[in-house]
């Protein structure tokens, strides 16, 4: 399907046929992605979505224990100085 790019105010823009609004499911909330001769356009993904399955199978693995471990030595600025 061809279309043309519209002057929309002082951008320019694409109208989308409602058929293929309907067939591609997009969001309301969009994501623009500029490539080589072309721009994708896909529904907007949330802030770390994902993340508690990457989570689970990090804890799975056993790869989510603390960085900072309480059982390591603490240095004397840790002991004299340091307040919560």
């Amino acid at each position: 399907m061809k279309t043309r790019i519209v002057k929309i105010g002082n951008s320019q823009g694409v109208r989308i046929p409602k058929l293929l609004l309907e067939r591609s499911n997009l969001a309301e909330e969009v994501e623009l992605q500029a490539h080589d001769n072309q721009i994708t356009i896909r529904s907007a993904r949330e802030p770390r979505q994902g993340w508690g399955s990457e989570f689970r199978a990090m804890a799975a693995q056993g790869h989510d224990e603390l960085l900072d471990n309480e059982s390591l030595p603490q240095t004397r600025w840790d002991v004299d100085e340091w307040q919560w």
